[in-house]
């Protein structure tokens, strides 16, 4: 597999009302090809600000970030990043929200329409189309997101607690729901989650930080023996506890 993204060597300082404060510590990892990567850890520890920077968005103090082996600074357009609202407009069309970043780039190109009317069509909300955000449920709604981000054809696509704002039973589906999307479309993927149990159940590898400022404690590789994975069903495989206890202890370690 490809490497698409590699962190090297990460240090994330910012200016605060009493001084510096060092965010992120000499964080070094890699994300390959279609991988679906978590990052978990204590909060406040610096997860949000690592995948900021990641999306050029908040400047690193020192280190290196590679896409595909170039290095990149700022904001990249191969890398998209979804919140935790799904910042949907309210005052435009399902199929028009789902555009819009084709537009701000420029690239309404017939076979970029036809990619994003076959996302609609595939991920069941072709028939809303027309509809109006205000008109879909919660989960809907953050699947339209999804489409918007995956319409760009990102080669990273970071998610910032995209699921947080939903409440329990909606986001255990569209987990579900977002988890089978991108292994279909072979996206790459880097969640930052406060959900032990998330984390495990979406990742192909779980990226545990230390309490601030960040250093990577431990990465696991989350293997389930399950044909067509899903995160539903990883939560009742006998090796899910085993991950979460091995997880939530060495979180508790050092946040203590």
């Amino acid at each position: 597999m490809n490497e698409i993204l590699k962190a090297q060597n990460l240090k994330i300082c910012y200016q605060a009302v009493n001084g510096e404060v060092e965010a992120v510590h000499d964080v070094s990892f890699s994300v390959t090809e279609g991988e679906f990567i978590s990052i978990v850890g204590p909060s406040g520890c610096g997860k949000s600000t690592l995948l900021s920077a990641i999306a050029g968005i908040t400047p690193i103090t020192s280190g290196k970030i590679l896409l595909s082996g170039k290095e990149v600074s700022g904001v990249c357009g191969d890398i998209a990043y979804m919140l935790q609202k799904d910042n949907l407009l309210e005052w435009r069309s399902i199929r028009k929200n789902v555009l819009i970043g084709l537009e701000v780039r420029n690239l309404l190109t017939q076979e970029n329409l036809a990619y994003a009317d076959r996302l609609l069509k595939t991920y069941g909300l072709w028939e809303f189309r027309d509809k109006y955000p205000a008109q879909l449920s919660g989960g809907m709604r953050q699947r339209a997101a999804l489409i918007r981000t995956l319409a760009v054809r990102p080669k990273l696509l970071l998610l910032d607690e995209a699921f947080s704002a939903l409440d329990y039973q909606t986001r255990l589906t569209v987990t579900d729901d977002v988890y089978k999307i991108l292994k279909k479309e072979k996206q790459t993927a880097l969640i930052v989650t406060h959900d032990i149990p998330e984390s495990i159940s979406m990742s192909d590898r779980v990226i545990v930080l230390s309490k601030r400022p960040a250093v990577i404690r431990k990465i696991y590789t989350t293997v389930f023996d399950i044909p067509n994975r899903s995160p539903l069903l990883c939560r009742d495989h006998a090796s899910f506890g085993e991950y979460f206890n091995q997880i939530w202890k060495e979180l508790d370690v050092h946040v203590s």
